[in-house]
């Protein structure tokens, strides 16, 4: 299977998924679950970025090849093609796609964007000039024996494991392997090596391979050549640099470079347990960021309207990794954003990216902004707030548990019997008289106990600001004939600009979706959650969170709902042996077995716990985070207590998808949480 790239009316860069098989005159295209596939009879031309080559097949910048001629669907050009069947991992096969000769071309278009999965060595998929007229050859360009590729530095292919060692998966049998650094990410490849360089130390092959504690968290590269740094190196300071490691034979001639994934060198020297995010005290708000390769980073402090002015710029300091600054305790309910500066794997540059808080508990409404919210202030608070712990439906045994799973807006929407402010969202469900809350209550009465709310965080896909919906017309849609295209084609129209999507493409995981809340700017959402949970609790209904740790919606520093890869680049997400973002979950999947993101969710789970007092949370593709991530939550969740949290960990219930697969597939990446590993914890 490979991904290939396609575009239309200017907008390139997106992929889906193509398969060939043998040497037939057709490909199989597979698209995310939940797009809808069209073809445009547009000109441009479609490539496929094939698998990465092998060390002895190694390519450099592809040569021009002949574009694809034609493609065409079975069933004509116009309108959206329905996935025939799905095919499980995320992915449906749509109908077959013959490749013909003659002139012209197509492209074929995917309604919602893919992100980046192969970056570079780009093949084209071409029509074969050979005997089989239409069979599908690749061009490979050709390069001199030997020789490095030149965009060899593009791809992470070596590990920096910890402060003393790096693994690389090539024959260190008489050769010599070097560390190049640049702080402005000047490296590039030349005749005899790396030029562009401000540091170059060499390693030591250690033939003892690699430490046992780097096997048991990566075993996916348990098998690589290890190679050792000097204890004298400033390692620190090289992590914030572009970083490439070379290799070159008995002759001296370079044979080989890649860069490097950091993440086992970053969990070695820069682990932290200490504050992050905004912490109130009495005098001031400091700011914490955890941003260990970052070269500057700035806090943008504006006043206290989603668009107002700049106040205040600060320069953070730094320390072990860590970014501090502070502000008068009188800035609560402004806004702020960081300015982060640090080498991004993904451009090959150094670039300067404004982001939000990754610990952000309140944003603006159009989410470009952290709001500095006390959660904990009492005016967030509704009446009977810190005794609901003592409030809280019966709950004796795991066991007794019956869930009905709802969407927050479809709940209301429609309901003619909730104030018309409130539908939709968190507020409905204080309204105790509506058909829908009476619903729930027989339900309650009748011995269900929980009520699975899908993703309330702050994703992606839904305007936060109600007035920019588009919606569709429905008396135009009942006019249609049933076995109307056209009904399709309407809600597709708008799809990117209505109020509606299940919410599975994570921004920020601590804050409540605005989209929700009757005013979503400032504090407003964070009391309106609170009133839908207690309003739920007191018909006797339990609260579960739909959380969707396993991947984020975007990357890179461009994208304006990329966080992680902003602050930390290369270190929240998993990466395959070359460097690349891994896509199994959908798209960018998260690494649990990186301490910082596995803190990242265990401090999320205990905040919604404790500030929201929710009752249970539903894990989205749990089997693709760790086992030890899961474990810990749990313990970290049950040891919550009335007196000291106002929260009864012992009866909050932990549940996911175990679902095995991808690049965490038997254990692939460490003990994950599948169904089978995750027996005999509690954990559902």
């Amino acid at each position: 299977i490979c991904p290939v790239e396609y575009g239309h009316s200017g907008r390139a860069g997106r992929r889906c998924f193509a398969r060939r098989v043998g040497r037939a005159a057709w490909i199989t295209l597979l698209v995310p679950s939940r797009r809808r596939l069209a073809c445009v009879v547009s000109p441009a031309s479609i490539r496929v970025q094939m698998p990465s080559p092998t060390p002895s097949s190694r390519l450099s910048s592809p040569a021009p090849a002949r574009p694809l001629r034609h493609l065409l669907p079975r069933r004509g050009c116009s309108g959206f093609a329905a996935p025939s069947r799905a095919i499980g991992l995320g992915f449906s096969r749509f109908p077959r796609f013959p490749l013909l000769t003659g002139a012209g071309a197509g492209v074929v278009a995917v309604s919602n964007s893919w992100e980046s999965y192969y970056r570079r060595h780009r093949r084209k998929l071409t029509i074969s000039s050979s005997s089989t007229m239409h069979g599908v050859s690749v061009e490979e360009p050709s390069h001199p024996p030997n020789s490095v590729p030149q965009d060899s530095l593009s791809y992470a292919r070596a590990y920096w494991v910890s402060k003393s060692h790096i693994a690389w998966d090539i024959n260190a049998d008489n050769a010599s392997v070097y560390v190049y650094a640049s702080k402005m990410a000047n490296l590039c490849l030349a005749n005899d090596g790396v030029e562009g360089y401000d540091v170059r130390i060499q390693l030591e092959w250690d033939k003892c391979g690699l430490p046992a504690n780097v096997t048991q968290k990566f075993p996916h590269i348990r098998n690589y050549a290890a190679f050792k740094i000097l204890s004298s190196v400033d390692v620190a300071n090289l992590l914030k640099c572009q970083l490439a490691v070379v290799c070159f034979g008995a002759q001296g001639k370079c044979i080989n470079a890649t860069g490097l994934q950091l993440p086992g060198v970053l969990d070695d020297l820069f682990s932290y347990d200490g504050p992050l995010g905004a912490v109130f005290s009495e005098e001031d708000i400091s700011l914490y960021l955890w941003a260990p390769t970052a070269q500057a980073v700035h806090a943008y402090i504006y006043g206290d309207q989603p668009n107002g002015d700049l106040l205040e710029c600060i320069q953070l300091e730094e320390n072990f990794g860590i970014w501090h600054g502070s502000v008068p305790r009188t800035w609560e309910g402004f806004y702020y954003v960081y300015e982060v500066s640090a080498y991004h794997p993904s451009t090959l540059k150094i670039e300067t990216c404004t982001v939000n808080d990754p610990y952000a508990r309140g944003i603006s409404s159009d989410g470009k902004r952290t709001l500095l919210i006390n959660v904990d202030c009492d005016s967030l608070k509704p009446l009977g707030w810190n005794e609901l712990a003592d409030e809280k439906p019966e709950l004796l045994s795991f066991s007794d548990i019956s869930i009905y799973e709802l969407h927050i807006r479809d709940f209301s929407t429609v309901d003619n019997t909730v104030d018309p402010d409130f539908r939709g969202g968190y507020l409905a469900f204080t309204c105790e008289n509506s058909d829908g809350m009476v619903h729930l209550k027989k339900l309650s009465d009748a011995g269900l106990t929980h009520v699975h709310l899908l993703p309330s965080f702050h994703f992606a896909g839904v305007d936060d600001v109600k007035d920019k919906w588009k919606f569709i017309d429905d008396f135009k849609l009942s006019k249609l004939p049933p076995d109307s295209d056209e009904q399709q084609a309407e809600v597709t129209a708008i799809q990117d600009q209505d109020g509606y999507n299940w919410g599975y493409n994570p921004v920020l995981w601590s804050v409540p979706k605005g989209s929700y809340a009757c005013n979503p700017n400032g504090e407003h959402r964070t009391l309106e959650f609170r009133k839908m949970v207690q309003a739920l609790n007191r018909i006797g209904l339990r609260v579960v969170l739909d959380v969707v740790y396993n991947h984020v919606c975007a990357s890179g520093p461009q994208n304006d709902f990329s966080i992680l890869e902003k602050v930390v680049p290369g270190y929240y997400l998993r990466r395959n042996a070359d460097g690349c973002i891994e896509h199994s979950t959908c798209t960018n999947n998260t690494a649990s077995e990186h301490f910082m993101m596995e803190r990242l969710i265990l401090d999320d789970l205990l905040f919604w716990a404790v500030e929201y007092k929710v009752d249970g949370f539903r894990f989205d593709l749990m089997g693709h985070i760790m086992k030890r991530t899961m474990v810990k939550a749990k313990s970290a969740l049950q040891s919550l207590s009335k007196d000291k949290n106002g929260v009864d960990g012992a009866k909050i219930y932990m549940y996911g998808e175990g679902w095995d697969f991808g690049e965490v597939a038997k254990n692939g990446r460490g003990v994950n949480a599948s169904q089978f590993n995750i027996c005999e914890t509690g954990i559902g």
